[in-house]
Formats: C-alpha cells, structure tokens, sequence
C-alpha cells in the first residue's frame, strides 16, 4: 500500500481490528494511535522517498509481573507484553543496505556486506541493528535491505524494556519479509539477546526479548537457557477490576552500573561454594544448610540475596499456576511477598551510594498511604532507581495516578493493558 493510501485509510477510520488487538477498544485511544500513526507515515515520507509499498510493524515494551532478579541465575519469571510499543514504516529495496531513522536518535545505515563486530559501535543502537542482521546471515537468510522510520512510547530506562522492544521490532521486519517468518517469536527473541550481547556488549538476559516478542502473559524457565520453556497464560486483570499502573520516579540511573552488576555478582559468588555456575544449579537445602559456613566466606548480602533468588522463583512458579487458576486472592499474597523480598532481601529499592535518592521507597509509601497497607506494589525491573509497579483497583485508579503525578510530576503514572501479541506485521 502506498503511503497516501495508508493515511487515507487511518483517518477513515481503517485498521480499527488490528489496533484493537494492540492497544484496547476505547475510542479515544484508537483515535491517538491512529494520529500516531499518520505522523510516523508522514515523517517516513519526509526522510526518504516515495515508495510503491510502505508496511507498518510494532513490538511492545514489557512489564516483569514475577521473577525479581531471577533470569540471570537461570531462574523462573512471569512477563507480560504492554500497550506502550515502538511503530516503525518500513519499505524494502535489493540495496544491501539498512537505513533506519529512530525518532530521537537520528540515521542507522549498515552495509550489509559487512557484518563484522565493530568496537567502536558498541553501546548505540547501529551495533544491534547489525547484530541481528549478521546472525540471520549466519542462519542462511540473506537480506535484500531496507529503509525504516520508528516511533517508540516505551520508556527508556523505566525497565519497560525499550531496547528489547527495538530488537523485536528489527528482528520481526528481516524474518517477516526475507525469511518467512520461519524463525518465529523465540527464535527473534534469542537472536535479540546475541546482538545485545556480542555487538551492543551488553551481557543481558533472555527475559526481556522473549516477553517482547511472544506477547501476552509469559512464564518462563531458564534451567535450559538454549531450550527455555516458554508457556504462554491469559488473565485479564481489568475484568477482575485492576489496571497496571507503571509510575516512572524519576530516578537517574547514571554511576549505578556497579550496583546492577553486583546483584548477579553476589548470588554466582553463593553457587561457586557450591561448585556451580549459578544458584538455580544449587539444592535450596543444601543452601539454608550451608548458611553459618558460608557466613564469613561470603558477604552477608550475598547470602540474602541468594535467599532472594530461591524465594522469588518459587513465588514466579506459583504465580503463573494461580493466575491459570483464577486465584487472584493467592496471587495478590504471592505478589507482596516479592515486593517485601526484594526489599529486605535483594535490596535494590535504592543505592547505597546515593542513600537521600530514594524514589523508589517514596513511591512505594505513598501506593500504600493511597490504596492501603496491603497495596499491590512493588519494584519494577532492576531497581536502585526507576520505576514502580502496582496493581490497582479501577475505581481509585485515576485518584492514585493524581497522586504518583503530583509527586513526581505530571504524565509520570501509565497505566497500562497486558498486548496479547508480540512483534507484528500491521500491513
């Protein structure tokens, strides 16, 4: 479809199924995606040229429902996929290049005929558009090349996972259209994760991928990390009265690495007493038994944390069972024991060498001063700064959100809906 004819249909009210699949039925938000979507068209028009076939892809950001921490020692979470997503326009060429235009970050161009790891791309979006593309040309599937504009509403660093979203939306565009689609949700998902961590050098895990590109609820178990176990669940949480509600705090996460890295770094130091790679390779038994010689031999915040870790995976796995089972009441007590586990416990509510920034713990106290001492909230993705997460009752839904804007100022509370699907082609 050409361009013109795209915007033609959008403002004719066109796609009305397909955006409700993404981002709900109300009206009023069908009617500011559409608008969204025009203008994303709009700008693809002003950045290149005129193209016979323009298509449209989206990949959402992701919310972690369950499994704090959990991923990196092959643990169990719960994810869910968002409304918030990144839109890009997109139109193939046999050029042997990419040109993608992200709105805020400027021009990607990679060459196609050199897929190499390039040192100097490390840390920026180019490195993980090449990424993606060397590992399709490492599965055989050559790539004619293409000419995109993106859009994206996923919060960077809101641990909404903007970037995974951007590797799902890349990924879904080079299978969609030079390989059928055969590589599928998790295998994007896996080939998101090597182009963060070989050519972007970040050493991420494979939660954030695999809930961007499967979509809906999402259980996962990384025992097997080649052959995670990925089980897809549907629970609608505004018919039992509740919306997701993301409160962005406001939090700078800049000189914070050292606490992010220590997380994993503290709970691997626990497994290698043991002789293993990872706590998840650990009997929980022989852990609680081994505390007092550990003690001394290990940081005691290595030993809670640890602690952390075999308490939230459990909880992730009851989770998903008491969703399945329609228990809300259970899952709600669940949910507050890793709210209260990640704060005794794991300890990322705050760094301790910013110990007055402590955004988070406002937060936190100002959900359960709104809704009630047993407020459904807790912190959302790394922690030490950030973003919150709370479950909260429709009918106080937009009194908590007055309140979460009025300390952190204005648009900083989202409330979300769970997005069924993953990374799509539109049209």
């Amino acid at each position: 479809m050409k361009a013109k004819e795209l915007i033609n249909r959008l403002n004719n009210s066109g796609f009305k199924e397909e955006l409700s699949v993404l981002y709900g039925s109300d009206s009023n938000v069908l009617y500011t995606q559409r608008h969204r979507y025009i203008k994303a068209i709009e700008r693809f028009c002003e950045i290149y040229l005129e193209y016979e076939d323009v298509h449209i892809y989206s990949a959402p950001g992701r919310s972690e429902i369950g499994g704090n921490h959990t991923d990196h020692q092959r643990g169990c979470a719960l994810g869910a996929a968002v409304n918030l997503d990144v839109v890009a326009v997109v139109a193939f060429h046999e050029e042997g290049v990419i040109r993608l235009y992200s709105e805020g970050y400027g021009m990607t161009e990679i060459d196609l005929s050199d897929l190499e790891v390039h040192e100097e791309e490390k840390g920026k979006s180019i490195a993980i558009v090449r990424g993606i593309a060397a590992r399709f040309s490492q599965m055989g599937v050559k790539i004619g090349g293409f000419d995109a504009y993106s859009v994206s509403d996923v919060l960077s660093g809101s641990g909404l996972s903007s970037s995974a979203a951007f590797e799902t939306m890349v990924g879904t565009i080079i299978d969609e259209q030079y390989n059928g689609g055969k590589a599928g949700e998790i295998e994007i998902a896996k080939i998101g994760q090597f182009a963060e961590n070989v050519y972007f050098g970040k050493g991420s895990g494979l939660l954030d991928q695999m809930v961007c590109s499967v979509g809906g609820f999402v259980f996962l178990d990384f025992r097997d990390t080649d052959n995670p176990v990925v089980e897809k669940h549907s629970f609608d949480f505004a018919k039992e009265g509740y919306n997701l509600c993301i409160t962005d705090t406001k939090g700078s996460h800049s000189d914070l690495t050292d606490d992010y890295v220590a997380v994993p770094s503290e709970m691997k130091q626990v497994a290698a007493y043991f002789g293993k790679e990872v706590l998840r390779e650990v009997d929980e038994k022989d852990f609680y038994n081994a505390i007092p010689a550990l003690h001394g031999k290990v940081s005691d915040r290595a030993i809670l944390r640890a602690m952390h870790f075999f308490g939230e995976n459990s909880r992730a796995i009851a989770e998903a069972d008491a969703l399945d089972r329609g228990d809300l009441e259970r899952f709600f007590a669940l949910y507050r024991q890793s709210a209260d586990s990640s704060a005794d416990l794991l300890q990322n509510l705050y760094a301790t060498k910013k110990p007055l920034e402590q955004g988070i713990p406002l937060a936190l106290a100002l959900s359960r001063a709104t809704l009630g001492e047993n407020a459904h909230a807790r912190v959302h993705g790394g922690g030490f700064a950030g973003t919150i997460q709370a479950f909260v009752p429709l009918d106080k839904t937009e009194a908590y959100r007055e309140k979460m804007d009025a300390l952190f100022g204005a648009g900083s509370c989202y409330v979300l809906r769970i997005r069924p699907v993953g990374g799509i082609k539109i049209v």
